[in-house]
């Protein structure tokens, strides 16, 4: 039995060969990129939700692997303007030592290759996974810093507060709450801002992946900022009653730093999922659009008819109307039976 194995087409080779190229290229110049970001991940805590960020970008693409029109993928030369864009922003970064810069360039590329490879069709695709990868990418230190400060003022009136509700004898001086003989201090590293940051990624996820109306969307991911702020105030606020209750320091340090933190996650969750069904009553889904199905191609109209032509419409309607009644003489041509009234009448006649 012969076996014939189509060989590869020199242009499809020559398309990948000119696709990889670049690829690899901007891999190379972007992999001490890569590396800081991986040591940023693993030092601050704030982004060590940095490694899922690739990875359910994946999955997304993954998900909408239904939405890739294969037949329509077209290399497209305006792929070329977000790469050069991309490479300006990581010469600019490089040239004035600014991180966070060559960071954010990784983006565009990665944009002005999808379009390169496979133009709109592949753009559409890939868009979701393609902005949710700027969650990988940690804030500026300026503004991290700017965002910390207010963010610990609030948490530490917002939790003495509650707590003082609670009737515990709470009080905030500065950023620290006075509960009796123990002080609860919220450092930077308790301001908030991780939870801000994951909570946003954890909305952004929801909104690529649930199918809601936009202005359900657009509720989701505003939602994260007040989760975020009533996750850590609730982390703060049972800090202080494990404190009341007589646990000991260690205990209570230990949790408040380790156990709450994983805590809040779930907790979010669901409060997202509290948000989706108060959203879902609140506001009504449209109907679906009835399916339309083939129909027989309308009927031509036509102008108004003239008197002359309601005439001769006229005329042949009882023209085919006389062709559809039985003649006189065919009707006297049929049999009759012997002895009717008819036949007597016949007879009669002269």
């Amino acid at each position: 039995m012969n076996v014939s194995i189509s060989p590869i087409r020199p242009r499809n080779l020559s398309a990948v060969v000119a696709l990889l190229i670049p690829t690899v290229c901007l891999f190379w110049a972007f992999w001490p990129t890569c590396v800081e970001l991986v040591q940023q991940w693993n030092n601050n805590p704030t982004y060590s939700y940095g490694y899922l960020v690739p990875v359910f970008a994946a999955v997304l693409l993954w998900v909408r692997r239904g939405r890739l029109d294969r037949a329509a993928l077209r290399p497209s030369w305006w792929g070329l303007v977000p790469l050069a864009a991309g490479l300006a922003l990581r010469l600019c970064g490089a040239f004035f030592y600014l991180t966070w810069f060559e960071e954010l360039a990784l983006l565009p590329c990665l944009a002005g290759l999808c379009l390169l490879a496979g133009g709109r069709a592949a753009w559409k695709w890939a868009w979701p996974s393609l902005l949710f990868l700027s969650f990988m990418i940690p804030l500026p230190y300026t503004v991290a810093t700017m965002l910390s400060g207010p963010l610990q003022r609030l948490a530490t009136i917002c939790s003495a507060f509650v707590m003082q509700v609670f009737g515990m004898p709470a009080v905030a001086e500065g950023n620290v709450i006075l509960l009796g003989e123990h002080p609860i201090d919220i450092v930077e590293a308790c301001s908030g801002l991780r939870m801000l940051m994951v909570f946003f990624a954890l909305a952004a996820a929801f909104v690529l992946l649930t199918r809601r109306p936009w202005p359900d969307k657009v509720c989701l991911l505003a939602s994260a900022v007040p989760i975020a702020l009533v996750s850590n105030i609730a982390r703060i606020v049972l800090t202080g009653v494990l404190f009341e209750t007589g646990v000991t320091s260690e205990a209570v340090h230990a949790f408040f730093h380790d156990a709450a933190g994983w805590l809040m996650m779930p907790f979010a969750l669901v409060l997202l999922w509290a948000e989706l069904t108060i959203l879902s009553r609140l506001l009504i889904d449209p109907p679906p659009a009835p399916v339309r199905t083939a129909r027989e191609p309308a009927a031509v109209r036509r102008a108004p008819a003239g008197p002359r032509q309601a005439r001769a419409r006229k005329a042949a309607v009882r023209e085919r109307e006389r062709e559809r009644e039985p003649s006189h003489a065919a009707v006297n041509d049929e049999p009759r039976p012997l002895g009717s009234g008819f036949e007597l009448r016949d007879a009669a006649a002269p």
